[in-house]
């Protein structure tokens, strides 16, 4: 099943014809991989990843004994995804900091979406494959994969109180100081500022990182720049329960 959530009505003042505060076009499609427990296609506009979740029935070594379950996630980008081909990290025998920087980012996050000891000795991993990249595949990756764990829960796992709740990302940057919400490469590359938001369906925060390129950024600017994310992952929360129900 493939959804898609319509842009809001707005004036629109980007190139792209987007809003400040609207994000690109978003399409979840829900089961495209048949062999795992849980899978989502999720595109954000030109961003493209395909996440999965399998099921294995042990956990880590550190964690036996402790009767609950685990959740890790691996993360990459396939040769092609952007303009020019990239070597496969596994040719080069080694991955990039930015790669284990992110897959441990989606890890924390979606270890928030769920009761770990509910899981019972279970680990579930998320691996997300992106396809195409135009900026935000760490957040597009998060939520996503969000969508695969919690079909992998439904389909494949006898207690769904492992499900706590929905836990969705996006990107926020500053440029010319008004905030622009879900940067395309284009907007990441030449912002003032840029920040990944990710949060809970409550709308606790779980992650927050944010670099000033230019000039630093003020609080009262932070505290817009948050609204508008956290107004957006409202959006994104429920769009992927949709996607589910």
């Amino acid at each position: 099943m493939t959804c898609v959530m319509c842009p809001r009505t707005i004036y629109m003042t980007r190139k792209n014809n987007r809003s400040n505060d609207e994000m690109r076009p978003l399409e979840i499609e829900v089961g495209v991989n048949k062999h795992a427990e849980g899978s989502a296609l999720i595109k954000f506009g030109d961003t493209h990843v395909i996440c999965t979740a399998s099921i294995e029935n042990h956990v880590p070594r550190w964690m036996r004994g402790s009767n609950e379950g685990w959740i890790t996630a691996e993360y990459g980008m396939l040769p092609r995804s952007t303009h020019e081909r990239m070597n496969r990290e596994a040719a080069r025998g080694k991955q990039s900091g930015r790669t284990m920087e992110i897959q441990r980012l989606i890890g924390r996050s979606l270890r928030q979406a769920v009761d770990l000891k509910y899981l019972k000795d279970k680990t579930i991993n998320i691996d997300c494959d992106v396809i195409q990249a135009d900026g935000g595949t760490r957040t597009a990756s998060i939520s996503g994969a969000c969508v695969a764990l919690f079909e992998a829960i439904k389909n494949s796992h006898d207690d769904q109180r492992a499900i706590k709740e929905y836990v969705a990302a996006v990107s926020i940057g500053l440029k010319d100081g008004s905030p622009l919400l879900d940067l395309d490469y284009e907007e990441d590359s030449s912002a003032d500022t840029d920040l990944n938001v990710v949060m809970t369906e409550s709308g606790g925060i779980i992650e927050i990182q944010g670099t000033a390129e230019k000039y630093p950024f003020t609080k009262s600017q932070l505290d817009e720049m948050i609204k508008s994310a956290s107004n957006g992952i409202t959006d994104i929360v429920n769009f992927q329960k949709s996607c589910l129900s």
